[in-house]
């Protein structure tokens, strides 16, 4: 410009936007395609298929549990067993109870056998000391000797019950009569072998009346009892005898 000349104002410069950076992004990972979930009784869960698809996709090595085949559970099939028990048939309940009867009744025996000889000696020599005595006396058979004798063989049948009949029908529900026709004494309400005090009542009550020579009503009542089948020793006991 000329001297002295005013200076002409600076032009602006146009403002050129900045450019941002770019920015490095990360390369992302393809995402991993997640497998079908099949719906049913399943929960919402993968199918073993489905899911050794998602594994191969994802290339993680956890371990797959093999699909089984459903199998029944033996206890829940014995306590089903158990629930759907009915009263045993009688031919088998006095087959059993016959076999009961004469392993028992030779147990007693070879206890019995020797006292009431010696309490049939005792009589024998009451009747000949009468007989020497030339009087007309009154012998009585049943004296403080042979009221001893009897005591004998009563407890001998109580205690040889007890272990023969109250002890394994307690622990197994069956004594060995049962046992070989396949039938067992259970409660009525549990489904299952009586308690021991039970098993002695149902016992005791069968004995009692055997001697009280009402033991075959006793035992016939189960032919007319319903709906299972009992005979006054078992509604003593609160049991009855299952198939």
């Amino acid at each position: 410009p000329a001297p002295g000349a005013p200076a002409a104002p600076a032009q602006p410069q146009p403002q050129v936007p900045a450019q941002p950076h770019p920015q490095q992004q990360e390369p992302q990972a393809p995402a991993q395609a997640q497998a079908p979930v099949t719906n049913g009784p399943g929960g919402g869960s993968a199918s073993w298929a489905q899911q050794v698809h998602r594994l191969a996709g994802s290339g993680e090595a956890e371990p797959v549990v093999p699909w089984k085949p459903p199998v029944n559970d033996p206890f829940l099939q014995a306590a089903q067993a158990q629930a759907a028990a009915r009263p045993a048939s009688l031919g088998k309940r006095f087959a059993a109870r016959l076999i009961d009867t004469v392993v028992l009744g030779a147990l007693v025996g070879a206890v019995a056998v020797p006292v009431l000889s010696r309490a049939r000696a005792h009589v024998d020599e009451k009747i000949e000391a009468a007989k020497q005595s030339g009087e007309t006396v009154t012998v009585w058979l049943v004296d403080g000797t042979t009221a001893g004798h009897l005591g004998i063989i009563l407890g001998a049948l109580l205690v040889l019950g007890v272990l023969y009949e109250a002890l394994p029908t307690a622990k197994w529900g069956r004594t060995l009569g049962k046992k070989l026709c396949g039938i067992s004494v259970w409660g009525i309400e549990s489904h299952e072998p009586p308690s021991f005090g039970a098993a002695l009542r149902r016992w005791l009550v069968y004995s009692a009346l055997g001697i009280l020579a009402i033991g075959v009503l006793n035992v016939l009542w189960c032919l007319f009892d319903r709906p299972w089948r009992q005979c006054w020793h078992d509604k003593a006991a609160h049991t009855f005898v299952a198939g």
